[in-house]
């Protein structure tokens, strides 16, 4: 008789290897680009261990540690951005690698021995997509629950926001219609299926629980960069300032910049050697600003790359550039790009669907927050490059009576 376990066991080593290697390769799940060796691996040797035990007819089946290593692994994907399909391209890699490694000793065997292999290595790969799946779906309902909460306590902001004033109400209403209609429209639908459906966890449920996240997390953003603008206009947005690395704030920034720029195809450069290594400054508006900065770059920019430059220019100042090959900005463009709800045309004569027109103008008020100043120039066709000039050492602003 044909030991299947012991095979497997003996192949792990290499089955593990080969599963790594086609998920970083595989285009269809762009998510694990940003991942570490370890944070993609997670529990697939917890996976093949189980199978040994399901195979091994002399051992106990141990189908708990399948499950409860399924269910930390669908919570992990929601919280690493995964989508449902890329989920399951995951697990249908790794049962064609097992089923590639052992195809040889199958041969060996008998047929019947062979069949029944097959058999419970799909139904125990079927099993860990369920449980996969079944906690992979609550992690998205507590982030839909958490997101409803969240939009609930900026409501009562938003309406100070149209109290104080009336300026650009139509505009940021514009802005919030298209977001928050995809929210109600899609959870309503996704109520109304759960309530029809016998199960909650289908690829249809996924797909729109994803779209209202989306257009939720789209909302939030919005909300946030109207207050954010609405604060400084009142003269209620204050600094923290503090002595701050000004590489480990840019390192942060490359952190969160680098997936985006690489799924667009788009290089991310730093260059910072002449960096000064400490200013006194707030940290999070100065990661805030270069964020903003940066995000307009890669919105802006279809080929090429995005250089972000740092160097000191003088005894008491420093600067950042970020520079990009994107599609440029006209002149007329430029002399109205830091009033809010403004926004460059494309060459198309479009605006990109998803600016708002704030965030340009959060980063101007937000150097002036740290005593610095910002230029812009551009020319159409021939990218844009940002200069934001900044003390060394933000003063402390007496806090008016």
């Amino acid at each position: 008789m044909q030991d299947y376990s012991q095979l497997l066991i003996d192949k792990t080593d290499e089955i593990t290897k080969q599963w790594l290697d086609s998920v970083i390769k595989d285009k269809e799940i762009q998510s694990a680009d940003h991942l570490s060796i370890a944070e993609i691996k997670d529990h697939i040797n917890d996976v093949i261990n189980a199978l040994v035990t399901v195979l091994a007819e002399y051992q106990e089946n141990d189908v708990e540690t399948l499950t409860i290593a399924s269910i930390h692994h669908g919570f992990l994907r929601a919280e690493q951005n995964f989508n449902p399909e890329e989920v399951v391209r995951e697990y249908h890699l790794l049962r064609s690698i097992i089923l590639k490694n052992l195809k040889e000793g199958m041969m060996q065997g008998s047929v019947e021995e062979a069949f029944r292999a097959i058999s419970l290595i799909n139904q125990m790969i079927d099993t860990v997509i369920a449980q996969c799946f079944k906690s992979y779906v609550e992690a998205r309902l507590q982030e839909l629950e958490q997101l409803q909460n969240e939009l609930s306590l900026t409501v009562e902001q938003l309406k100070r926001l149209v109290r104080a004033s009336q300026d650009n109400l139509s505009e940021l209403a514009h802005e919030l219609k298209t977001p928050l209609t995809s929210i109600i429209g899609y959870s309503d639908l996704f109520l109304r299926q759960s309530r029809l459906s016998k199960t909650r966890d289908g690829m249809p449920s996924l797909e729109h629980i994803e779209r209202v996240l989306s257009s939720g997390r789209r909302l939030l953003t919005i909300i946030n960069d109207a207050l954010e603008l609405s604060c400084y206009e009142a003269g209620k947005l204050e600094v923290k300032l503090a002595p701050t690395d000004t590489r480990t704030v840019l390192n942060g920034v490359v952190e969160v910049m680098q997936p985006l720029a690489d799924s667009r195809g788009l290089q991310l450069i730093v260059n910072c050697n002449q960096a000064p290594h400490q200013v006194i400054t707030d940290a999070s508006r100065l990661h805030q600003i270069l964020i903003n900065l940066v995000s307009n770059a890669i919105r802006y920019t279809e080929t090429g790359s995005i250089i972000i430059e740092c160097l000191s220019i003088s005894d008491q100042e420093w600067s950042i550039i970020v520079k990009d090959t994107g599609i440029g900005i006209s002149p007329e463009d430029q002399l109205r790009l830091f009033q809010p709800f403004e926004r460059a045309t494309t060459f198309n004569g479009k605006r990109p669907p998803d600016s708002t027109g704030l965030g340009l103008a959060i980063v101007e008020r937000l150097v002036n927050l740290l005593q610095g100043r910002i230029y812009l120039a551009s020319q159409v066709g021939d990218g844009s490059t940002f200069t934001v000039i900044l003390p060394f050492t933000v003063q402390a602003q007496k806090k008016k009576v």
